[in-house]
C-alpha cells in the first residue's frame, strides 16, 4: 500500500511538472505563477532579471533577427548569434563561384573585414505596455463589425504615431487573444548589422533536408553577425565611421555541461500559433489543406533538388529558396502525423464540451452558446474556397517563378487601373530597377520543369467551380512549352522590354505576352470567384474566434495556463533537457555528438559531406575545453521548450542566464505544437553551444571572436555581466 501511495505521489508530481511546460509568456507578465512555476522547474533568477524597466535584464540581449528569426547579443561588442539558415540569404548573397561562403565558410579576423549587410535590421524591445482600453474606446456601442474594426485600425494609428518615445525608436502595438487584448511595444531598430562568422554548409546545414525537423540531429545551425551604431550608440543606417553597438546586456556562455532534467528557458519571438482553433478547424487542416500544399511542394522540391545536385552554380542560386520551400513542406508533413498521433482532435473536443458546460453552469449561453454551432456552418462553407487560396498562393505566388513574376505584372495592370498613371509609373519603376536580384537567381530550364508539374496539379487538386478556362482539361506539357518558348518573363532582358515605353505600350505588350495572359487568367478567376467569399466566410470566423477567446479567459480560472498565442512578439517559454518516445519501442536521449556525424557522414554528398578539417579534429580528439564528460564533441540537445518559426536563433538559457544553446528545429512529431502542444512529444532542438565554440575556435581558428566573448567554465565563478 505504501509503495502504491508513493508511486502515486511520483506520477502526480511528474504531472504537474509536465503541466508547467508549454505557453509563450510576455516577459513583463512573469510575476506570479509564472515565475513560481519557473523556479519549481529549477530558474534561479527572479522575473525582474528577465525583464526590467529599470535596469539591463535578458529581454535586452535578444533582439529580433531581420524580421523572422531571433538573435541574442553575446559580447559587450555587438556581437550577435543566430542559425545559419537565418543569415543563410545574407551568407548566399556574398557569395559567388570564386568566392563561395556557402560552401567554405567564411570568418571575419578582424573589424575591418565584416562584411555589411544592405536592408538586414536587428530589433530590440525597450518596454511593454497593455493599452487596450486605449484602443477599444469608442467602440463599446458599435454593433457592425466592420465598423468597429474601422474604429480600432482609426485607434490604433492615432496611439502609434502619438504614445510618447524617443526620436529613434517606433511604437508597435499587437492584437492579443485574437484581439480582446492590445500590446504597445516601445522598439529600438539598428540598420547597420555585419557578417562576421559563419561555418560551411557542410556544418551549419549538415542534414540539410533529411535532417530537417528531425531528431537525433547534428547540425552546426549558427552564424555571426555585429550590430553597428553611431557615436551615441544609437541606431544608424550603414556608414564606414559607424562603432559597434554596447548592449545593456549580453549573455555569457556557459560550458559546464548539460544534463537531462535540466531547466531550460528559450526567449524570442515566435512567429504564429493557433492554440485555440476549434476542432472544425484542426480537422480541416489535418485532413484538406495540409496534404494539398504538401503535394505542391513536394512536386517543387523534387524537381529543384534534380537540377541542384547536378549544377553548383544552380545549387548557389537556388540554395535559399529551395530551404525555404523544405522548410514548411516537411513541417506540415509532421504536423498532420503528430496531430494524429497526440489525438488532438479529441482532445479539442473535449476542450469543447467542458467549455460548454462552464458556459452553461454560468448562464452565458446567450453571448456564448451558439459559438461552437457557428463554426461548423462556418468551417464547412469555407472549405473549398480555403483550399482553392492555398493551391493559389502555393502555385502561382510561392513556387512557380513564372508565375510569381507574371502575378507582379498582374498588380501593376490593376493598379493603373484603381490608381491612374502616376501611381502606375512609381510602380514600374520599382519593378524595373528592382527585378535585378529576382533574376539573378533565376534559371529558365528549373522553373519550366516546376511549371509544368505544378500547373497539372494545379487543375487536378482545384475545386472544379473555380478552375479558369485557360485550365480546362489542360495538356500541361504543351502549355508549359508554349509558354517557355515566347514568354519574355523568362529572362531578365524580356521582363525589362516589357516595362519600356509609355504607359499604353506597357500595357499592350504586357497583353500580348502568353505568360502574361496565363497568369491573368488565373489570377481573375481567383479574385473572382474565391476571394471574396474566402474573406467573407473567413470575417465570420475571425469575429467567432474573437468571442470564442473571450469565452475562455473569462470562464477559465485565474491559474488557468492560458497564454496569448505567438505574433513575432517578444516571448519566454521554459522547460526542461528530457528525451522522448516518438512511437512504440523508440526512445531518443536528449543529446547527440560529433560521433553522429561521423556516422552519417557520406563523402562529397549535397547533404552529408563533412569538412576534411572538422574530420581530422574528430580523429585526433581535438576538442579543446568543449568537451563533455565522457570526452566527447557535444553538437545538439533536445527539451521541451514550446518554440515555432520565428525562434529560430533564439537562446537557449540555463537557470542561472547564461547561454547553453542556439534554438533551431523541432522535432518532426512535436511540430504540431502550433496548434496542440503536447510535452510528451513536443521538443525543440538546439545547438550546444559548447560546439558552437569548438567550430569557432578550433575549427575556424577565430581567436579574435573567443576573446570578446565571456564563457563561463566548470571552474568560474558566474558573476552576472552588468554590461
Amino acid at each position: 500500500m505504501k509503495k502504491c501511495k508513493f508511486l502515486f505521489f511520483v506520477l502526480f508530481l511528474s504531472f504537474q511538472v509536465l503541466a508547467q511546460q508549454g505557453g509563450m509568456w510576455l516577459p513583463h507578465l512573469l510575476k506570479g505563477d509564472r515565475e513560481t512555476e519557473m523556479k519549481n522547474l529549477g530558474l534561479k533568477l527572479t522575473a525582474e532579471q528577465i525583464y526590467s524597466l529599470n535596469q539591463s535584464s535578458l529581454k535586452d540581449a535578444v533582439p529580433q533577427f531581420d524580421g523572422g528569426c531571433t538573435a541574442e547579443v553575446i559580447s559587450n561588442q555587438g556581437l550577435i548569434l543566430t542559425n545559419h539558415h537565418c543569415g543563410f540569404d545574407a551568407i548566399q548573397n556574398h557569395s559567388s563561384v570564386a568566392h563561395d561562403y556557402l560552401r567554405d565558410g567564411f570568418w571575419a579576423y578582424s573589424l575591418k573585414e565584416e562584411l555589411p549587410n544592405p536592408d538586414m535590421v536587428v530589433t530590440f524591445v525597450v518596454r511593454i505596455e497593455d493599452v487596450t482600453s486605449s484602443v477599444l474606446a469608442g467602440t463599446e456601442n458599435i454593433t457592425n463589425e466592420t465598423e468597429k474594426q474601422k474604429k480600432i485600425q482609426q485607434n490604433l494609428s492615432e496611439l502609434t504615431k502619438n504614445l510618447p518615445k524617443e526620436s529613434w525608436q517606433e511604437n508597435l502595438i499587437k492584437p492579443f487573444y485574437d484581439g480582446n487584448q492590445y500590446i504597445r511595444f516601445v522598439t529600438e531598430t539598428f540598420k547597420d548589422i555585419r557578417l562576421v562568422g559563419a561555418p560551411p554548409s557542410a556544418i551549419g546545414k549538415f542534414g540539410s533536408d533529411t535532417d530537417n525537423w528531425v531528431w537525433p540531429r547534428h547540425t552546426g545551425d549558427f552564424s555571426l553577425f555585429r550590430i553597428y551604431a553611431d557615436k551615441n550608440n544609437r541606431p544608424a543606417a550603414y556608414a564606414a565611421e559607424n562603432i559597434p553597438y554596447t548592449p545593456k546586456h549580453f549573455f555569457p556562455i556557459s560550458i559546464k555541461g548539460i544534463r537531462e532534467n535540466d531547466f531550460t528557458m528559450v526567449m524570442g519571438y515566435p512567429g504564429r500559433t493557433q492554440e485555440y482553433l476549434p476542432s472544425y478547424a484542426v480537422e480541416q487542416i489535418m485532413n484538406t489543406l495540409n496534404p494539398a500544399k504538401i503535394d505542391v511542394r513536394d512536386a517543387a522540391l523534387k524537381i529543384q533538388n534534380s537540377f541542384m545536385r547536378k549544377d553548383q552554380a544552380i545549387k548557389i542560386q537556388y540554395a535559399s529558396k529551395n530551404s525555404s520551400i523544405a522548410n514548411y513542406w516537411k513541417k506540415w508533413i509532421g504536423e498532420t502525423k503528430g496531430l494524429k498521433k497526440s489525438n488532438a482532435l479529441a482532445a479539442k473536443e473535449a476542450f469543447e464540451k467542458e467549455l460548454t458546460e462552464k458556459i452553461n453552469k454560468a448562464g452565458k449561453q446567450g453571448e456564448y452558446g451558439n459559438l461552437l454551432g457557428d463554426f461548423k456552418t462556418y468551417y464547412t462553407e469555407i472549405r473549398d474556397y480555403a483550399l482553392a487560396r492555398d493551391l493559389f498562393t502555393e502555385v502561382v505566388l510561392r513556387n512557380t517563378e513564372l508565375l510569381q513574376t507574371g502575378y507582379k505584372l498582374v498588380q501593376l495592370e490593376q493598379l493603373y487601373q484603381n490608381k491612374g498613371e502616376q501611381a502606375f509609373t512609381e510602380r514600374k519603376n520599382v519593378l524595373y530597377k528592382g527585378i535585378d536580384a529576382f533574376y539573378k537567381d533565376y534559371h529558365a530550364p528549373l522553373d519550366k520543369a516546376v511549371f509544368e508539374q505544378l500547373i497539372a496539379l494545379y487543375a487536378q487538386r482545384l475545386p472544379k467551380a473555380f478552375i479558369p478556362s485557360v485550365l480546362e482539361n489542360v495538356d500541361a506539357a504543351s502549355l508549359t512549352n508554349e509558354i517557355y518558348s515566347s514568354s519574355a518573363l523568362t529572362n531578365l532582358e524580356g521582363f525589362r522590354k516589357l516595362l519600356e515605353g509609355d504607359t499604353a505600350t506597357i500595357l499592350a505588350n504586357m497583353r500580348q505576352d502568353k505568360g502574361y495572359q496565363l497568369v491573368k487568367s488565373i489570377t481573375e478567376t481567383y479574385l473572382k470567384l474565391v476571394a471574396p467569399k474566402w474573406e467573407e466566410w473567413n470575417a465570420k470566423i475571425a469575429a467567432t474566434q474573437r468571442k470564442y477567446m473571450k469565452a475562455i479567459v473569462e470562464l477559465s480560472p485565474k491559474s488557468a495556463r492560458i497564454f496569448p498565442d505567438a505574433n513575432s512578439t517578444l516571448r519566454v517559454t521554459f522547460g526542461k533537457v528530457k528525451g522522448y518516445k516518438p512511437s512504440d519501442g523508440v526512445y531518443y536521449e536528449p543529446f547527440t555528438t560529433l560521433e553522429g556525424v561521423m556516422e552519417k557522414y557520406i563523402p562529397g554528398d549535397y547533404e552529408f559531406d563533412v569538412p576534411e578539417k572538422l574530420i581530422q579534429l574528430y580523429n585526433a580528439k581535438d576538442f579543446g575545453p568543449y568537451a563533455n564528460k565522457q570526452g566527447k564533441m557535444p553538437v545538439a540537445f533536445i527539451a521541451t521548450n514550446h518554440t515555432t518559426g520565428g525562434n529560430s536563433g533564439s537562446p537557449a538559457l540555463d537557470a542561472e542566464g547564461n547561454l547553453i544553446g542556439c534554438n533551431f528545429d523541432r522535432v518532426w512529431e512535436g511540430t504540431m505544437s502550433d496548434i496542440y502542444y503536447s510535452p510528451e512529444i513536443c521538443r525543440n532542438i538546439m545547438v550546444d553551444a559548447r560546439y558552437i565554440l569548438f567550430v569557432i575556435d578550433k575549427f575556424a581558428n577565430a581567436q579574435n571572436i573567443i576573446k570578446e566573448l565571456k564563457i563561463i567554465t566548470p571552474q568560474t565563478k558566474n558573476k552576472k555581466s552588468k554590461k
